[in-house]
C-alpha cells in the first residue's frame, strides 16, 4: 500500500512538472513571438521612436542673400525672427502645458489647440504656434521654460525690406511655397513651409539668393531641451545681388509721385542700366513675410489704382504725342518729308466727312518738322501718317522697340499694341479704314505702349541708334565676395542698331531739343541749368471727344481725364540719362509729367 501511494505521488509530481514546463515553454514562446514582432516586424518604428526621444534632426535654414543698389547700399537684408514652437512628444501633459502657455502669453487656448490639431501628425517635430514674437513674449517664455516642457523658441532669419514700399515692384517679396512651385522642378531643395520669391528680383534670382539648407543632429533630454550637438552640416548662405538701381534717384521718384498713379523709368542711355523704376501706388513687401491677412490682400487687389501691378513694365497706355518721334523718323526715312517740309495747321485736318483736330484749336499756322515736334502740332503728323500708311508706320514702330517686350528680366512684361491692317482684321474682323491711320500717327487710336518701352526708345535716339536690352542686374557676388560669372540667359544683349540715316536722327533730335529749349516748346519747364535736355510731351486721351467739344477737361470725372506723358534725356560730361514718366489722368504732359522727369534727371546728374 505504501509503495503504491509512493508511485502515485511520483506520477502526480511528474504531471505537474510537465504542465509547468509546458506553461513555461508556452510563455517563452509567446514572449519570443512578441519580441520577434517588436524587434523585427516593428523594430524600425520603435527604433525611430526611441531615437526621437533622445536624438532629433534639426534643419538649418540658409541665410538669404542681400540685395544692394549699384553703390553697395543694402535694399533688402535679413533680421533675426523668434518663432514660438511646441513638440508634442516632449510637452506631456500636453493640455496642462498648453493651458500654462495660454495664461503666460495671453494667447487664446482654442487657437493653440486648432494649430496643434492641424499638425498632430508631427509628434516629434516642432509645431510653430506663433511666428516673429516680440522681445517681451520671448522673455516670458525664457522665464517659465521649466514649466513649459516641449516649448521652444526657434531663431530664424526673416526678410527685411529696409525702405518699405520704395522699389517694392522690382524687389518683389517672399511667400510660402505652393504645391505648383514645389512640383515645378525650379525649387529642388525646398520643402513645404519654405519661403521663396514670388515676384520681382526675389523671384527672378531666387536660385542665387536662396542658398543651401544645412542640418544638425542634437541630443535632447526628456523635456525636449537640447543637451548637445552630435553632428552639424552648416547651411550655405545665398549669393548677394547688386542691382543697377540708384536708390537716391529711386527714392526721389517715389517722393515726386507720392499720391499719384503712374510710373517712371530712368535708364542709362549708353548701356541700358535701369537707374530707377517707380510704380505708384506701391505696397510694403514686409506685410507679406508672416502671411498677409485676407482683408489687406483684398484691399490691394480691389484698389482701382492697381498697387500690385508694376506699371513700368505692365502698364499699357496710348503713347500720345511721344509717338511722334516714330512718325517723324518714318517720314524722313520714307522720303515723304524732309527738314524743310511744311504743312499748314488751321487747328484741324478734314478727312472725308470728319475733322481731325489739333490740340491747339486756333492752329499753329505753317510749321516744319522741327517746329511740329517743338509745338507738338497734330496736323503736321496727320499729313505724315496719311502719306506713310499704317502698315509702314508699324514697321518703324517695331524697329523702335514698340509692340514687343523689351526683354528685361523682371517677370511677365506686356507687349503693348502696334496696329496694322492685318491686326485689325484678326482682332475685330473688319477692314482698316484710312482715316484710322491719322490718330495712330499721333499715338492715339489702337496704339498701346509701356513706360519701359518708351524709355528704351528715347534712350536709343539719345545714343545715336544702339538699342540695348534694359537690365536691372549689375552683378552677383558669393557670400565670400567673389563675383559669380553670369549664365548666358542673364547676360545683356544689344538688341539692334537703328537702320536709319544719321542725319535723320539728328533732325529729330534737334526738334526734341526745341521742345525744351525753343521759345515755343511745350516743355520749357523741364530745362535744367547746366545740362542739355531733350524731350517730348504727350497727352493721351482716355475717352474720345466729339467735333466742336470744348478742350477743357475740368468737367470730366478724374478717371476720364487724359494721361500725361513725358519722355526725355539729359547729357552732361559724357553721360546720357533717359527717362519716361506717365501720370495717369494727369491731363498735361508738360504740367504733370515733365516736372517729375526734370527732377529725376537732375537728381542723378547734378549731385
Amino acid at each position: 500500500m505504501h509503495k503504491y501511494l509512493k508511485n502515485t505521488d511520483t506520477e502526480w509530481y511528474k504531471q505537474r512538472v510537465v504542465s509547468v514546463v509546458c506553461i513555461v515553454i508556452a510563455a517563452f514562446a509567446v514572449l519570443g513571438l512578441r519580441l520577434f514582432y517588436l524587434q523585427v516586424l516593428e523594430g524600425e518604428k520603435y527604433r525611430s521612436s526611441s531615437d526621437n526621444q533622445k536624438i532629433r534632426k534639426h534643419s538649418i535654414e540658409p541665410q538669404r542673400g542681400v540685395i544692394f543698389d549699384r553703390n553697395g547700399l543694402p535694399l533688402v537684408n535679413n533680421r533675426p525672427s523668434f518663432n514660438l514652437s511646441i513638440t508634442l512628444k516632449d510637452a506631456k501633459p500636453v493640455k496642462n502645458t498648453i493651458k500654462k502657455l495660454s495664461d503666460y502669453l495671453n494667447l487664446a487656448y482654442d487657437n493653440i489647440i486648432n494649430i496643434i490639431e492641424s499638425n498632430k501628425d508631427l509628434a516629434y517635430n516642432p509645431i510653430i504656434l506663433k511666428k516673429d514674437i516680440g522681445r517681451k513674449m520671448l522673455a516670458v517664455v525664457e522665464t517659465h521654460k521649466f514649466d513649459l516642457p516641449g516649448v521652444a523658441i526657434d531663431v530664424q532669419s526673416r526678410r527685411n525690406y529696409i525702405f518699405g514700399d520704395c522699389g517694392a515692384h522690382f524687389l518683389g517679396y517672399l511667400g510660402e511655397i505652393n504645391n505648383t512651385e514645389l512640383h515645378s522642378g525650379d525649387y529642388p531643395d525646398c520643402r513645404p513651409g519654405d519661403h521663396v520669391g514670388k515676384i520681382g528680383i526675389e523671384k527672378e534670382y531666387d536660385r542665387f539668393l536662396r542658398g543651401e539648407r544645412g542640418g544638425r543632429l542634437v541630443e535632447v533630454n526628456v523635456k525636449g531641451q537640447i543637451m548637445r550637438n552630435l553632428q552639424v552640416v552648416e547651411a550655405q548662405p545665398g549669393d548677394n545681388v547688386f542691382l543697377t538701381i540708384d536708390h537716391r534717384t529711386q527714392a526721389r521718384g517715389m517722393e515726386l509721385m507720392s499720391g499719384l498713379s503712374g510710373a517712371a523709368v530712368v535708364i542709362d542711355a549708353l548701356n541700358g542700366h535701369i537707374l530707377a523704376m517707380v510704380s505708384t501706388p506701391s505696397f510694403n513687401p514686409n506685410s507679406f513675410i508672416g502671411g498677409i491677412s485676407n482683408r489687406e490682400w483684398n484691399e490691394l487687389l480691389l484698389n482701382p489704382n492697381r498697387p500690385m501691378e508694376n506699371k513700368a513694365i505692365r502698364g499699357q497706355y496710348p503713347p500720345a504725342s511721344t509717338y511722334k518721334i516714330v512718325t517723324a523718323i518714318a517720314g524722313l526715312e520714307e522720303g515723304v518729308i524732309d527738314k524743310d517740309t511744311t504743312f499748314y495747321c488751321p487747328g484741324f485736318l478734314r478727312y472725308g466727312d470728319r475733322a481731325f483736330r489739333c490740340w491747339k484749336r486756333t492752329g499753329h499756322g505753317s510749321v516744319d518738322l522741327k517746329a511740329a515736334l517743338a509745338e507738338s502740332c497734330d496736323v503736321f503728323f496727320y499729313h505724315v501718317g496719311m502719306r506713310i500708311g499704317v502698315d509702314k508706320l508699324a514697321d518703324y514702330a517695331k524697329i523702335c522697340g514698340l509692340g514687343s517686350p523689351t526683354g528685361i528680366r523682371m517677370g511677365r512684361e506686356e507687349s503693348g499694341v502696334i496696329p496694322t491692317e492685318r491686326w485689325k482684321r484678326l482682332r475685330f474682323g473688319t477692314p482698316w479704314h484710312k482715316g484710322e491711320t491719322l490718330p495712330v500717327a499721333i499715338g492715339q487710336g489702337y496704339n498701346l505702349t509701356t513706360p519701359i518701352q518708351m524709355a528704351v526708345l528715347v534712350a536709343t535716339v539719345a545714343n545715336g541708334g544702339r538699342m540695348f536690352e534694359p537690365v536691372i542686374l549689375k552683378k552677383i557676388e558669393t557670400a565670400s565676395h567673389k563675383i559669380r560669372p553670369l549664365p548666358d540667359d542673364l547676360k545683356q544683349k544689344e538688341i539692334r542698331k537703328f537702320p536709319f540715316k544719321k542725319e535723320n536722327l539728328e533732325i529729330v533730335k534737334s526738334g526734341l531739343w526745341e521742345v525744351i529749349n525753343g521759345p515755343s516748346g511745350t516743355a520749357r519747364r523741364a530745362r535744367i541749368e547746366g545740362l542739355d535736355v531733350y524731350g517730348k510731351t504727350g497727352t493721351a486721351q482716355v475717352v474720345g471727344r466729339k467735333t466742336g467739344e470744348k478742350d477743357s477737361d475740368k468737367e470730366l470725372p478724374d478717371h476720364f481725364k487724359p494721361h500725361a506723358w513725358f519722355v526725355a534725356w539729359a547729357e552732361n560730361e559724357g553721360k546720357k540719362i533717359a527717362c519716361s514718366v506717365i501720370v495717369e489722368h494727369g491731363e498735361s504732359g508738360s504740367g504733370s509729367a515733365a516736372p517729375i522727369a526734370r527732377e529725376l534727371l537732375k537728381c542723378y546728374l547734378k549731385r
